[in-house]
């Protein structure tokens, strides 16, 4: 068990004022309005892992909080426990995506591994009223890191195409993010047929115009079109882990969230930062929002697109922005990206997006001020 950083940070915890929306109670549905001021909220994230022991090595890799945003989210540190013959922190060398690596040995009985992260988080909100005097600009190598193609997320033939015909009224980085984002909440489609969140293979999107799937289909379609038109942009990929205080149903999980990730998106405009954006989310509006298959006139909807493009209620933890990520110490396929619980033994890799058969469960909890 490692509690370096944890035990340290819960003065942090202490600290954080009781949200003001707390008071509050029967906030009507069609209200959608993130706010930094709602205060800091603190939680604890619990990732059990026990796979089954079917000969040979054991390895597992969890995701663990790795996005340090002053303003929005702090990660608090990890304590972990379990009968892994090797438990470190490993890290990605090129995202920085941080995520907790585990060993088995062939003879280990009943293995079991259990990560507690604990996070603080507060909601987003850019008011586009008030530009910087100055233009802000990134670092050479982050603008790099956020410009260039991946393996699933390609900047060039169709994905370029599509984005400079859709940004060619724009005549400003605002103006072309806000187009992309109206064009693929009005061009795409939840599917809850699709597993998982989706794998964000754009391409092969656009070239089938199948433009269906989940969160990371649909805002990694956001984020290769951005960049494809020379905007800075990225997934941050995460967990649902508290239920919507809007009173939206289907923006928020708590309690048993080992089906709940979430990928969100960021693009970078030189007036105003990062900004946060979640086109898929609204999609999820329109598809699950009860009673279901809403209009995109609907006041649910309209209220929602109109706060995620530079709104996230930040129900929600964000492990990191990590593409084509290589697990250390495995022999097997680069992931896509790192949002779920990862393992594997001497056959291959397991199913990640079958918590069951894996037998993986994440638990989340708000820690309240006391």
């Amino acid at each position: 068990m490692n509690r370096r950083n944890f035990f340290k940070t819960t003065a942090l915890a202490a600290s954080l004022a009781v949200p003001a929306w707390a008071a509050r109670a029967g906030v009507p549905a069609s209200v959608f309005a993130p706010s930094p001021e709602a205060g800091w909220r603190t939680f604890e994230l619990t990732s059990r892992v026990e796979p089954q022991q079917a000969g040979g090595v054991l390895r597992a890799w969890v995701p663990l909080p790795s996005v340090d945003a002053a303003a929005w989210f702090r990660p608090m540190g990890n304590i972990w426990q379990g009968n892994a013959s090797v438990m470190r922190v490993a890290t990605d060398p090129v995202y920085g995506a941080s995520m907790l690596y585990a060993e088995w040995a062939a003879d280990t009985v009943d293995p079991v591994l259990e990560v507690v992260s604990r996070f603080a988080t507060r909601d987003r909100a850019i008011d586009f009223s008030r530009p910087a005097a100055n233009p802000v600009k990134l670092a050479d190598a982050e603008f790099e890191l956020y410009t260039r193609p991946t393996a699933l997320l390609p900047t060039d033939g169709i994905v370029r195409d599509t984005a400079l015909e859709i940004t060619r009224s724009a005549k400003s980085d605002e103006d072309k993010a806000r187009a992309i984002y109206e064009w693929v909440v009005d061009n795409t489609f939840r599917n809850p047929k699709t597993r998982g969140c989706g794998i964000g293979d754009i391409r092969t999107m656009l070239e089938t115009r199948d433009l269906s799937g989940k969160c990371a289909d649909l805002n990694t379609l956001y984020v290769g079109l951005a960049r494809a038109a020379g905007l800075p942009s990225r997934d941050v990929y995460g967990v649902r882990v508290a239920d919507s205080r809007f009173g939206y149903k289907s923006l928020g999980k708590s309690g048993d969230v080992s089906k709940a990730q979430h990928c969100r998106a960021e693009v970078f405009l030189s007036r105003f930062g990062w900004v946060p954006v979640d086109p898929a989310d609204v999609r999820k509006v329109v598809l699950e929002e009860p009673p279901g298959k809403l209009a995109l006139d609907d006041a649910k909807v309209v209220a929602a697109r109109k706060q995620l493009f530079g709104a996230w209620e930040t129900n929600w933890l964000a492990y990191n922005f990590g593409h084509d990520v290589k697990l250390p110490g495995s022999a097997g396929p680069v992931l896509p990206f790192l949002m779920y619980p990862q393992g594997e033994n001497d056959a291959g890799r397991f199913d990640s997006l079958d918590p069951a058969a894996f037998r993986y469960t994440l638990t989340s909890r708000e820690v309240l001020a006391g």
